[in-house]
């Protein structure tokens, strides 16, 4: 097996001095993430120093460090172990012949990230290469960049961003033959003194690091579309819009539910027609499957791989996963696991979804407040009620203070007989939910993920609540 990294071809990509020759299999920050033949880089944060950690990852199974001091076991001793991760990453990306494609938006970068890997993974027989979990930051992105094998012919990595000219940094790592703007939305619109414009600008640093002849994604239905577009042409050979509006260069002309849920979709992509099943449901993901062909096609990928890997996805922790549980009581019922995170958008989506979802007991959602709003929180808050009235459930339990805006507009626009309570914590959702669940029940659970609503997600799986 041929190694990812050796310890002299580490050496000169950080500028960095070898003790001993190594060969590493996989990259890791995290001592607890360490496994067989790793390389840990022994990061320095701000409540946190990764070399306290050198002796645990050695214990686990690594085979070298990256430190910047001198310690027991073999290593790399570099001047700034941050700096030294961006250098591995940077070489990883000048040594692969790889397309390469990166991900962004206020909603939807980690399931269409997730489904271009499936797509991308499929068709070229395991070759293909993505960011894990939610790693698109200033440590995630180069981590990733730094775990892809040389011999990877398609790599899709998705980048975040809180804060303006963070995705300028990371897509200048990334280096992507395609970008892809998944969507816009008052996400993090506290950190941006100019509103919703400020986000779509930051988003759009994501075109910045595109190669010559790359192509840029992004939403034709978005009201910020021509803002888009003109960031796009600055740095784009070619730019490709998605939507459902006449005008769209990939468009969706039919959308019908299907039978076992999901969505069946003709798509027109120029004079080619594809027709194809999504598993996940929502009108957002129909959108994402767009921007999911585009891309495909942008890289040279194989549209009817791209289709077949549609049908058969599977939710995300946190983003979407269904869970049948059996109850204490008797009976089964269904979980669904949108805990990760959640902005205006993103919940207006997930609520017009659960409008039509089948149940053939309550619907019962438990919605936590939504972070990073900033001084118009209390607006969005107020104005989630809406969503919320015309959703059809049976009970609704809101979670965290902010929420306190939303269950005041509802205390008048609610139909009798739908029970609302609030609670202050996750754990207090659980006792709340406990007592309302029964056989044939779909079960909602979204909010922002400093709430920790996961725990009741996992509670509720494991029968512990």
């Amino acid at each position: 097996m041929t190694a990812l990294w050796t310890s002299a071809a580490i050496a000169q990509a950080t500028g960095g001095k070898a003790s001993a020759v190594f060969d590493a299999s996989g990259v890791a920050f995290d001592s607890r993430e360490i496994g067989p033949g790793d390389l840990f880089v022994a990061l320095k944060g701000e409540h946190s120093d990764g070399h306290l950690h050198v002796e645990q990852a050695f214990a686990s199974g690594a085979s070298g460090a990256i430190v910047s001091q001198p310690v027991d076991g073999p290593h790399i001793l570099v001047s700034d172990t941050a700096a030294a991760l961006d250098a591995l990453a940077k070489a990883s990306r000048e040594r692969t012949a790889a397309r390469i494609i990166g991900v962004t938006g206020s909603v939807g970068k980690t399931g269409t990230k997730e489904a271009l890997y499936a797509a991308l993974d499929r068709c070229s027989f395991g070759h293909a290469h993505r960011s894990v979990k939610s790693y698109n930051n200033h440590v995630g992105v180069p981590l990733s960049l730094s775990r892809m094998p040389e011999d990877t012919k398609f790599g899709i990595f998705e980048m975040g961003m809180n804060h303006a000219h963070e995705l300028s940094a990371l897509t200048r790592l990334v280096r992507p033959h395609a970008a892809i703007i998944t969507a816009i939305a008052p996400a993090h619109i506290g950190n941006f003194p100019t509103g919703e414009q400020g986000i779509v600008d930051a988003k759009a640093e994501i075109f910045e690091g595109l190669v010559p002849e790359g192509t840029a994604i992004i939403p034709f239905d978005s009201p910020h579309y021509q803002r888009l577009r003109k960031k796009a042409e600055r740095h784009a050979a070619h730019v490709i819009s998605f939507g459902f509006e006449d005008g769209a260069d990939v468009r969706a002309v039919d959308v019908v539910p299907a039978p076992r849920g999901g969505s069946l979709v003709t798509a027109r992509l120029g004079d080619q027609s594809l027709c194809f099943t999504i598993a996940e449901a929502g009108r957002h993901w129909v959108s994402n499957s767009l921007a999911i062909l585009a891309a495909v096609r942008a890289v040279g990928g194989d549209l009817a791989s791209a289709g077949l890997s549609l049908a058969e996805m599977s939710g995300i922790d946190g983003r979407g996963r269904r869970h049948v549980i059996t109850l204490k009581s008797g009976g089964k019922a269904v979980v669904i696991d949108e805990s990760y995170n959640a902005n205006p958008a993103s919940m207006k989506a997930t609520l017009q979804h659960f409008t039509v979802e089948p149940c053939s007991g309550q619907k019962i959602a438990i919605l936590g407040a939504m972070g990073e709003l900033g001084e118009q929180s209390a607006q969005f808050h107020a104005a989630l009620a809406d969503d919320i009235v015309h959703c059809g459930m049976d009970a609704v339990i809101l979670v965290g203070e902010d929420m306190a805006h939303t269950a005041a507009n509802l205390e008048h626009g609610l139909d009798q007989g739908v029970k609302m309570s609030h609670a202050e914590s996750a754990s207090e959702a659980l006792s709340e939910v406990a007592k309302l669940i029964g056989d044939g029940d779909v079960i909602l659970i979204k909010g922002s993920n400093y709430l920790g609503l996961a725990s009741a997600v996992s509670a509720l799986v494991n029968g512990e609540y």
